[in-house]
């Protein structure tokens, strides 16, 4: 029996821009518009921290680089550590202002995040389309031809 030859499609981060808004460096990697699943490399300067939010799909999140951890837990996510959370949990990372270093993560998600504001609002709706549209405008800004993302 011969199985069917599948695409196999490859970026190199070494070759895509990494782009700044403020504390937070950004590189779209994959945006899947058949299953709403994306890939973003970022890196967290010292102090960072997310507002309060949720996701609608489940999240992966690989530590490369630095520490982390989630307000509302006691863990702290340091080099090679891997994190899964579950679709519905709500968190707001942070990043600890003693840092040495930047804290560097690749999160693979599925569906939306949601952000939400101190009064819990709604403030803010990111998912992969969005998220490639704004790592275009940041590259935009920095003169960066837009790099080609994996589909």
């Amino acid at each position: 029996m011969t199985l069917p030859a599948q695409v196999v499609s490859h970026v190199n981060t070494g070759e895509l821009p990494l782009v700044y808004a403020g504390k937070v460096g950004v590189q779209v990697l994959r945006v899947s518009p058949e299953t709403g699943a994306w890939v973003v490399r970022n890196r967290f300067k010292p102090g960072f921290e997310l507002p309060r939010h949720m996701h609608t799909g489940a999240v992966h999140a690989y530590t490369i680089s630095g520490r982390w951890r989630y307000k509302e837990q006691e863990a702290v996510h340091v080099a090679g550590s891997f994190v899964f959370e579950p679709a519905g949990s709500f968190h707001t990372l942070q990043v600890p202002e003693d840092n040495t270093e930047e804290t560097e993560i690749i999160f693979v998600l599925e569906g939306a995040y949601i952000e939400y504001g101190e009064d819990g609002a709604i403030t803010g709706v990111v998912n992969g389309e969005t998220a490639l549209r704004g790592y275009h405008a940041l590259c935009d800004a920095e003169g960066i031809p837009r790099p080609d993302v994996l589909t």
